[in-house]
């Protein structure tokens, strides 16, 4: 999995009023878990970016300002509620011999023939939680839609995998084509049509049919 750098500074406070003084100066104070006791640290908001605002996933290199070096994954973010902006950030630590818990994203490769046949495509789970080793991480889920029609879907079960565990049952759906609602409304609105222009020719023939008698009564009296 890709690795992203964040240089940071250690906080030697971690007060009400030192963090409010930091993100003034537009830093992030962020706590790293995971070790024998926890790091304090922030860094610039901008060296975040390529982490939070992207739907890949990535893990971290914390580097503080003494050298030291952690590897990490981002484990919560809280944002403010009106402008959006990072308020803290906890990350954990990684060890190569401790499994690790990450959200991975799909991507879907391919062109479904249910679709081009009218059918709608559901993305039901673009991320999918998984536990493993730091080396066995992928960067993300190939789904291959080629093969699927209208009715069908594919379940985490096509996707398990010996080298981690995904946290989500078997059946759960990732990604499925149903039949457009619309399609199913102009449908039956033929079928409608279709038997009332049957009716109608029907009614018709019946009344052509009761008047026939009547043409026949001239002969009738003549025979007489």
């Amino acid at each position: 999995m890709k690795s992203i750098t964040i240089k940071g500074s250690q906080r030697e406070s971690v007060g009400k009023s030192s963090t409010k003084a930091l993100r003034n100066a537009g830093k992030v104070p962020c706590v790293l878990y995971g070790g024998e006791t926890p790091l304090h640290f922030s860094a610039d908001e901008i060296a975040f970016k390529d982490l939070v605002y992207t739907p890949n996933a990535h893990t971290v290199v914390i580097e503080v300002e003494n050298g030291e070096k952690y590897d990490a994954v981002l484990q919560d973010i809280q944002f403010h509620p009106v402008t959006d902006n990072i308020l803290h950030i906890d990350f954990y630590q990684l060890f190569d011999d401790k499994p690790v818990t990450m959200k991975i994203p799909v991507r879907l490769e391919g062109n479904s023939p249910g679709v081009r046949n009218g059918g709608r495509l559901l993305f039901r789970k673009r991320k999918l939680e998984i536990r493993a080793l730091p080396k066995d991480l992928p960067d993300f889920f190939n789904v291959d839609i080629s093969k699927l029609k209208i009715g069908d879907n594919i379940s985490v079960e096509s996707l398990l995998n010996d080298d981690f565990t995904i946290l989500h049952p078997d059946s759960t759906v990732v990604v499925q084509v149903k039949t457009q609602r619309a399609a199913i409304v102009v449908e039956e609105d033929e079928e409608e049509e279709g038997v009332e222009g049957e009716a109608v020719e029907g009614g018709e023939g019946a009344e052509a049919g009761g008047e026939a008698p009547a043409a026949e009564a001239p002969a009738e009296e003549k025979a007489e």
